[in-house]
C-alpha cells in the first residue's frame, strides 16, 4: 500500500475526523454559497459607492460589530465549553442553568452595548467617516446588537447539538437577502442608504433566525421547562466568571488589534484608505471563508476529547485538520498572489492599489488561517487566561507601533502591524498547548502507574 493510500484509508476510518467534517460540510457549503453571493454583493457595493463610500460603509458596520463585541463575553465559548461539558457527564440540571445564566448575561450585556452605540455615535460619524450627518446610519445599522440579543448562546447551542445543518440554511438565506437587495440597488442606481440597510436586512435573519432555532432545540435535549432549572446547579461561579471574564478579555483584545482593522484605518488616514482595507479584506475572506466552518465544527469535539482525557485522539484531530487548513491556505493565497489583481479589478481600477496591502494582510491571516484551533485547544485544556496574556502583550506592542508609526507610514505599515501580531501570537500560543498536552499526558500515565 503506498502512502498516500494509507494516509486515506486513515483519515476514512477515524470517526472523529469524519463527524468533524460532516459538522463542517454543513455550513462550509453555505459558507461557499455565502462567499460567492458576499463577493458579487460587495463587486456591486464597491461600483455602486466608490473607494471612499465602500470604505463610509464598511467603518459603520465595523464600528457595530466592535461596541457588541466589547460587551460580549463569548457566550458561544462557554456554552461549549460548560453545557458540553454537562451533556457529557450526563448533567441536564447544569446544562439548563448554564443556558439560561449565558443568555441573561448576554442579553444584558446586548442592551447595554447598544445604549452605549447611540451615545457614541454623534463622534464615530464625525471622527471616523469624517462626516457628522452619518450618525443616524451609525445608530440604524445598530440594532443588529438588539437582534442578536442571545445570538452567541443560540450559537453554541446548535453546535454542541451538532445542528450545524441548520445554522448553515440560516447563514445562506441572510446572505440571498443581502445580496438581492444589494443587487437591487446597483441596478436601480440607489445610495448609501440602501447599501446599509441590505447589510442590516441580513444580520437581522442571521441574528433572529439563529435564536429561535438553538432555543427550539432546547425542548428536545433538556425538556420544555429547562428555563425553570435554578441557579444553584451552576458550575462554581468563580471559576464560571472567571472563564467568561478572560474570554471577553481575550475577544475585546483581539477586536481591537485583529479585526479592528478598518477602524484603525478609518481613525489614522482616510476614507479611501478605509475602502482600500475592506476591500482588501473582502478577497482575503476567499482564503478564510472555508476555515470557518472548521472553527466551529472542531472546538466542540476538542472539548470533549480534552473531557476524557483522550490525548492521543487530540493530538491526531489537530494534525489532520490542520494539513486540510494547511493545503487550503497555501493553494488559495498562492491563487490571490497570482490574480489578485484581477480580482480587484472587477470592483473597479481604483481599487487596484489595495493589491499590496492584501498581499501583507494575507501573510498573518494566512498563518492563523493554518492554525486556526490553537485558542479553542486553550480553552478545552482550561488555560482561558493564556491567549489572553499572549494577545495583551502582543496587541499593546501592535497598538503602540500604530500610533507612532502608522500615520507616517500609511496602510501598507499597519497590514504589516497585523500580519506580524498573528504570526507571533498564534506561535507563542500553540507552544503553550503542545506542553499542555505533554504535561497532561505524564500525569496520566502516572495515574495509571
Amino acid at each position: 500500500m503506498n502512502p498516500l493510500t494509507a494516509l486515506w484509508e486513515n483519515w476514512k476510518d477515524d470517526p472523529l475526523l469524519q463527524k468533524v467534517f460532516k459538522n463542517s460540510g454543513y455550513l462550509l457549503s453555505s459558507n461557499m454559497a455565502s462567499m460567492l453571493l458576499s463577493i458579487g454583493q460587495s463587486i456591486f457595493a464597491g461600483r455602486l459607492l466608490g473607494v471612499v463610500g465602500f470604505g463610509v460603509i464598511g467603518t459603520v458596520t465595523i464600528f457595530a460589530s466592535t461596541i457588541n463585541r466589547l460587551f460580549s463575553f463569548r457566550m458561544n465559548e462557554l456554552v461549549v465549553k460548560y453545557y458540553g461539558e454537562s451533556l457529557t457527564n450526563h448533567q441536564p440540571q447544569r446544562a439548563a442553568a448554564v443556558i439560561k445564566a449565558a443568555a441573561l448575561a448576554e442579553g444584558i450585556s446586548a442592551i447595554l452595548a447598544f445604549i452605549v452605540l447611540v451615545v457614541f455615535a454623534p463622534l464615530a460619524a464625525n471622527r471616523l467617516a469624517d462626516d457628522a450627518s452619518m450618525a443616524p446610519y451609525f445608530v440604524m445599522y445598530g440594532t443588529v446588537i438588539l437582534a442578536n440579543l442571545v445570538f452567541e448562546t443560540a450559537t453554541g447551542i446548535l453546535h454542541v447539538n451538532n445542528k450545524f445543518n441548520k445554522q448553515a440554511v440560516i447563514n445562506l438565506a441572510a446572505s440571498i437577502l443581502t445580496a438581492t437587495i444589494i443587487a437591487w440597488a446597483y441596478l436601480t442606481q440607489q445610495g448609501l442608504l440602501e447599501v446599509l440597510i441590505a447589510y442590516l436586512a441580513g444580520k437581522l435573519v442571521l441574528g433572529i433566525g439563529t435564536m429561535v432555532l438553538g432555543f427550539s432545540d432546547l425542548k428536545h435535549t433538556l425538556g420544555r421547562d429547562w428555563w425553570k432549572t435554578s441557579f444553584k446547579h451552576l458550575p462554581p461561579l468563580k471559576e464560571l466568571g472567571s472563564f467568561a471574564f478572560s474570554t471577553n478579555l481575550s475577544s475585546t483584545i483581539i477586536m481591537l488589534v485583529r479585526d479592528n482593522e478598518i477602524l484603525w484605518v478609518a481613525y489614522f488616514l482616510t476614507p479611501l484608505e478605509v475602502g482600500y482595507t475592506k476591500t482588501a479584506l473582502a478577497i482575503i475572506n476567499l482564503v478564510q471563508m472555508p476555515i470557518t466552518p472548521l472553527i466551529s465544527a472542531t472546538y466542540p469535539e476538542i472539548n470533549r476529547a480534552a473531557a476524557q482525557k483522550k490525548w492521543t485522539q487530540v493530538r491526531n484531530l489537530l494534525k489532520k485538520v490542520t494539513l486540510v487548513s494547511g493545503l487550503w491556505t497555501g493553494l488559495t493565497g498562492l491563487g490571490l498572489a497570482i490574480f489578485g489583481r484581477w480580482l480587484l479589478s472587477f470592483y473597479g481600477q481604483d481599487f487596484v492599489p489595495a493589491y499590496t496591502p492584501m498581499l501583507i494582510f494575507l501573510v498573518g491571516l494566512g498563518f492563523a488561517n493554518i492554525f486556526f484551533w490553537n485558542r479553542p485547544l486553550l480553552l478545552s485544556l482550561g488555560l482561558p487566561l493564556v491567549p489572553y496574556h499572549y494577545s495583551l502583550w502582543c496587541g499593546i506592542a501592535k497598538i503602540a507601533l500604530t500610533f507612532l508609526l502608522v500615520p507616517k507610514l500609511g496602510i501598507n505599515f499597519e497590514a504589516f502591524l497585523l500580519s506580524a501580531f498573528f504570526v507571533v501570537s498564534v506561535s507563542l500560543i500553540l507552544m503553550r498547548g503542545f506542553n499542555e498536552i505533554k504535561h497532561q499526558e505524564s500525569l496520566s500515565e502516572k495515574a495509571v502507574q
